[in-house]
């Protein structure tokens, strides 16, 4: 990674930490370098900078967010940024048979890296957490010696509220539940309900 591009991690890491000030928890899970997905909820723009900032620095390094192409493709500084990040870029508009958005991520991970995704598929208002896309079964599916960690974000879609880009310093919580896998014969829609339910459970006053 070239000097400017670790510049730009460094700052975007730090100002993270400034505006939200997280408080990371982790709840029957400890941090490894093992290959996981992580999989969070969804409801501002810096969510992905959250999540990557609030593992340590070990898991980070193996650790790539995934993100739509085409929005970080846009312009000169999103694709800076993305490179920053190590973020995985998939082509959300190209998807062929033999080359689906989850064998190129699979792909990208080799096995070395951890990913993490939005499993919503876009952002919510924070009020709910959407039904979850049927993209984390299948990488259950494809690759079931992969650890499926549930996060749950909160506070910041009030940090950062959906369609404004000015964010507002206040604390969030990033809290890391135990791993999931995708069990025998359990079928796409009970496994994806159970996935959500694992992230709803990690809210602050569910768990403490």
């Amino acid at each position: 990674m070239s000097v400017s591009l670790k510049i730009t991690d460094w700052f975007l890491t730090g100002l993270a930490r400034f505006l939200s000030g997280p408080r990371v928890r982790w709840i029957d899970c400890q941090p490894d370098t093992c290959q996981r997905v992580y999989f969070a909820n969804h409801t501002s723009h810096i969510d992905l900078v959250l999540v990557r900032t609030a593992l340590p620095p070990h898991c980070r390094e193996v650790t790539r967010p995934v993100a739509a192409k085409d929005y970080w493709s846009g312009g000169w500084l999103r694709p800076h940024l993305a490179k920053s990040f190590n973020a995985m870029l998939i082509d959300r508009k190209s998807v062929k048979v033999h080359q689906s958005p989850i064998d190129l991520m699979l792909h990208e991970m080799g096995d070395r890296y951890s990913v993490i995704i939005f499993p919503e598929g876009g952002r919510q208002d924070g009020q709910r957490v959407g039904d979850f896309k049927s993209g984390l079964y299948y990488l259950g599916k494809k690759r079931p010696d992969i650890e499926l960690v549930p996060v749950h974000l909160h506070n910041m879609h009030r940090v950062l509220p959906r369609d404004e880009y000015l964010p507002i310093p206040l604390l969030a919580t990033v809290s890391f539940g135990a791993p999931i896998w995708l069990e025998q014969d359990e079928s796409k829609a009970d496994f994806l309900a159970r996935a959500r339910q694992a992230v709803l459970k990690l809210a602050p006053g569910e768990e403490d």
